[in-house]
């Protein structure tokens, strides 16, 4: 039986990676597809890669149903997620609370690890963040960016040396070993990011899609949900 296809943002990674085996159990399918910066994975559909399944953020889901690419009436949200702070797993954990505390903390990195700065939502976020503090061409030797948020966490779990931060969704944090979230981003800098499923319009299964859906957003996979991060 062919699995359902799935391109969503890195967000939702972990979470879906945690129902995998009731999705199996319920539609019959497994999953496959991609996670990474939400604007690749709109790119990716656009330019007509198989989709049964879109988890992005609910700006670019009506954005897609606006074009025509996403089945109407199918879009349900899974909640919000945040962006925070991480260091590795045992490191010392910075101040990040307030303006100049996370100025001072990402000035003392030696490494600072963050998603694509041009299509992921937290790394285009993160770099006015290092405008706003007035510190972009001060860390610029520092910066670490990487495909997604998942994949930049996975570097830095995996980097040597101290002195290393990361800024990305929280779900991106939690779902990775080797990194520990230290706090979200101050109020002044929150980005609070609504996270959306909904059935790609040229859905091969759109039956089996919408019961993906309706798992991922249940109320018995709340609990999974706010593990991971999502509010």
């Amino acid at each position: 039986m062919s699995s359902l296809h799935i391109l969503s943002g890195g967000a939702a990674q972990g979470l879906v990676n945690a129902l995998r085996g009731t999705i199996y159990n319920e539609t019959g399918r497994a999953v496959e597809g991609h996670f990474g910066a939400v604007g690749l994975m709109r790119d990716r559909l656009l330019a007509g890669e198989p989709c049964d399944v879109l988890i992005l953020t609910q700006a670019l889901i009506d954005e897609l149903a606006a074009g025509g690419h996403v089945l109407p009436g199918s879009a349900m949200p899974l909640g919000v997620v945040r962006t925070g702070v991480a260091v590795k797993s045992g490191e010392p954990q910075p101040r990040v609370d307030t303006a100049e505390s996370l100025k001072a903390a990402l000035l003392a990195a030696q490494g600072i690890y963050f998603p694509d700065p041009v299509k992921a939502t937290a790394g285009i976020h993160f770099m006015n963040v290092l405008r706003k503090l007035g510190i972009e061409q001060q860390v610029a030797g520092a910066l670490r960016p990487f495909p997604n948020g998942a994949t930049a966490m996975k570097e830095m779990a995996a980097a040597s040396g101290p002195g290393l931060i990361g800024c990305t969704q929280v779900t991106e944090i939690l779902y990775t070993p080797g990194v520990q979230l230290v706090s979200v981003l101050p109020k002044e800098f929150e980005l609070a990011t609504v996270y959306t499923a909904a059935v790609a319009a040229g859905a091969e299964q759109p039956q089996a899609a919408r019961m993906m859906i309706d798992l991922l957003a249940a109320p018995a996979a709340a609990g999974v949900r706010r593990s991971g991060g999502f509010e």
